[in-house]
């Protein structure tokens, strides 16, 4: 069963007339007759019966006409959506970030490209890098903001900035009053660690590595402000992302580290092999600035 068949169908049921349906679909007649012929050969029951010079439904023509419509109703929601899916200024972006991203840097990117794109929508997702990277790879995200950059191959990954990594301290703690620390003054106080996939914390484990050390994490968070409130409650120290200009933690001081490894890159990862439909590929032109080389 076909559905241009289907839709024969349904003329010759609303016109009750073989011929006139023949002209209407622009169809040869026999053709049509063979046509419906062969869907009632196909079904095993007569869907038509003879009306002088017309037909009108059989019993299990109504039957099937109800379902052929629907049917039919469905095909035509499908191609609405598949039109809108790919146009370029209706579609859906499915954007996946790191929790340190979504207080500004994710609104500001979605809020000057709906300037000039208003139709397009977004599905937003928070997380660790882990987990939004296992977003991309099982198709639930079409886009991810990330850091570090992803060691997998089926993975493309963007750079798009760099961020100087920052020591959090009680605003109690000996160093509260310097502008800028290293690890190597913190080795022996009680750390304040993000979970395990969370790219913060591979970057401070590579930092206390480099300085000799492994940290002796006394908590651990998922979020940023979890971690920040663990160490205004002076628990511990952490390495966190840099605060923004108008921002400010009680409790917490936040000092430059000066490790030229104390650095996070944050940037757009998507699959190489999956179709990007065209809003999406709209978006990861407009954040990547284009078609420059990314990091594979």
């Amino acid at each position: 069963m076909d559905l241009v068949t289907v839709r024969w169908f349904l003329a010759v049921a609303e016109l009750g007339h073989v011929t006139n349906a023949a002209t209407e679909l622009r169809v040869s007649q026999p053709g049509l007759s063979r046509a419906i012929a062969r869907l009632e050969r196909e079904l095993g029951v007569p869907l038509f019966d003879r009306a002088g010079r017309g037909v009108v439904l059989s019993r299990y023509g109504e039957v099937f006409a109800e379902h052929a419509r629907r049917l039919v109703a469905e095909e035509e929601l499908a191609r609405r959506a598949l039109a809108q899916a790919a146009d370029p200024e209706r579609g859906e972006v499915s954007l996946a970030f790191l929790h340190t991203q979504g207080p500004s840097f994710v609104p500001d990117l979605i809020r000057r490209y709906r300037l000039d794109h208003p139709g397009v929508t977004f599905r937003l997702s928070e997380g660790r890098s882990e987990r939004i990277l296992g977003m991309i790879l099982d198709g639930s995200a079409d886009l991810a903001i990330t850091s570090p950059c992803p060691d997998d191959a089926s993975l493309v990954w963007h750079p798009l900035v760099v961020e100087r990594l920052q020591l959090a301290v009680p605003a109690g703690h000996r160093l509260a009053g310097r502008r800028r620390a290293s690890v190597r003054d913190v080795l022996d106080d009680p750390f304040v660690a993000f979970l395990k996939g969370a790219g913060l914390r591979v970057i401070a484990e590579e930092l206390f590595r480099l300085a000799g050390a492994r940290p002796k994490i006394a908590f651990e968070g998922e979020e940023t402000t979890t971690v920040r409130g663990l160490v205004a409650a002076g628990l511990g120290v952490a390495v966190v992302a840099p605060l923004r200009p108008d921002e400010e933690v009680p409790g917490v001081r936040h000092i430059m580290l000066e490790e030229p490894a104390a650095v996070r890159t944050i940037g757009l990862a998507w699959a190489r092999a999956r179709t990007r439909p065209p809003a999406v590929e709209g978006f990861r032109r407009f954040v990547t600035g284009g078609d420059h080389p990314p990091i594979q």
